[in-house]
């Protein structure tokens, strides 16, 4: 497995008209699927008069985690062309929704598909995508006396500090890119031996 992601750096959109229809598209970052499950609930709520509010999200570096929902159009021709996109553009932690309005033309099967598919590529599109390193967070406790053993192994490891806590027990938590986590555990085991 891969500690490189793409992702989207922020909001974007786009849209779609097809027959009197309009498709707007929203891809949005989610750091996890209940993230996701809010900003389709946010978007839900602000275009409640609309038709139609499908969705997609794929979550975890692997992508392993992908849910879509049609929210009403026929089975097949909303979500998962939402979801396409997203995996054709190899994008994770991210949650795309698309908001129709009926125009009063029915755009059949392949006409829906094909429009929630457009709409949603028009919105990644117009994003910046990100290629990301998957960061790991490590929480340790050391003596006082090794403070200054410990801060040099923080240092010359190029982590950072998140939280610290000095008494006669520190404590700290560092965050680092996920493969570099054991070189820095074992940097700071030799830091620490002898305390």
């Amino acid at each position: 497995m891969s500690d490189f992601y793409k992702t989207i750096k922020s909001v974007s959109s786009g849209i779609y008209k097809e027959k009197m229809s309009k498709f707007i598209a929203f891809v949005e970052p989610a750091s996890t699927a209940d993230e996701a499950r809010a900003v389709v609930k946010r978007y839900q709520n602000e275009y409640h008069d609309a038709r139609h509010v499908c969705w997609a999200y794929v979550m975890g570096v692997d992508r392993s985690e992908q849910l879509s929902n049609d929210n009403g159009e026929p089975s097949g021709t909303a979500g998962k062309p939402i979801l396409g996109q997203l995996n054709s553009f190899e994008l994770t932690r991210v949650v795309a929704v698309v908001v129709r309005y009926f125009g009063g033309i029915k755009l059949g099967t392949s006409g829906l598909i094909g429009a929630y598919r457009e709409a949603t590529r028009l919105a990644i599109e117009a994003g910046e995508i990100l290629e990301c390193h998957e960061q790991a967070q490590h929480t340790f406790e050391f003596p006082y006396l090794s403070m200054n053993a410990v801060m040099s192994a923080v240092k010359k490891a190029g982590v950072r500090i998140i939280a610290q806590q000095f008494d006669n027990v520190c404590r700290m938590t560092i965050e680092c890119d996920a493969d570099a986590l054991p070189a820095f555990r074992q940097r700071l085991a030799t830091a620490l031996n002898g305390f």
